[in-house]
């Protein structure tokens, strides 16, 4: 008896894990929007090869 208790636990809780995974939308995170040049002290905002000299 303790054993089937145990298995539906166990089995509880990995259904739990994998609907929250699934539900989490397996890890995507949106891609970060900017509309100024980024900045770095004294580096160029673009690549030598995109510059306008």
């Amino acid at each position: 008896m303790e054993l089937l208790i145990l298995l539906l636990a166990g089995l509880w809780v990995v259904s739990a894990t994998v609907r929250s995974v699934l539900t989490d939308g397996r890890g995507h995170t949106p891609g970060v929007r900017s509309t100024e040049p980024w900045n770095a002290g004294n580096l160029p905002s673009v690549p030598f090869s995109e510059a306008r000299l």
